[in-house]
């Protein structure tokens, strides 16, 4: 079974930074597009930002110019740079490792809060 597991997650403080981790196989990783997604209570699933195998980029538009993801190839991991957290970030964050449209891996979520 294909795992991929997210850390970083915490409390923080509005305008305070964190990042996160997401570490999948490195079979997997070597060709998948990884991306965040949070859900927030009470909301649909989002896509926060996601990274191709070649390092193209994509951001919602909410987080653009606030969080930056990047991915380690050597490590098998992809983060994302939280900075200037505001309290409608608070969600749980979701890491997907994705090969096709039928093949999607999900980690299990870590939880953000940001306090006002």
């Amino acid at each position: 079974q294909v795992q991929v597991v997210e850390s970083g997650g915490g409390l923080v403080q509005a305008g305070g930074s964190l990042t996160l981790s997401c570490v999948a196989p490195p079979i997997i990783f070597s060709v998948a597009t990884v991306g965040w997604f949070r859900q927030a209570l009470g909301k649909e699933r989002e896509l926060v930002a996601s990274v191709t195998y070649g390092g193209s980029t994509n951001y919602a538009e909410s987080v653009k110019g606030r969080f930056t993801i990047s991915r380690d190839n050597a490590k098998s991991t992809v983060y994302l740079q939280m900075n200037s957290l505001t309290p409608e970030d608070t969600a749980v964050y979701y890491c997907n490792a994705r090969l096709s449209p039928t093949q999607n891996y999900w980690g299990r979520g870590t939880q953000v809060t940001v306090s006002s």
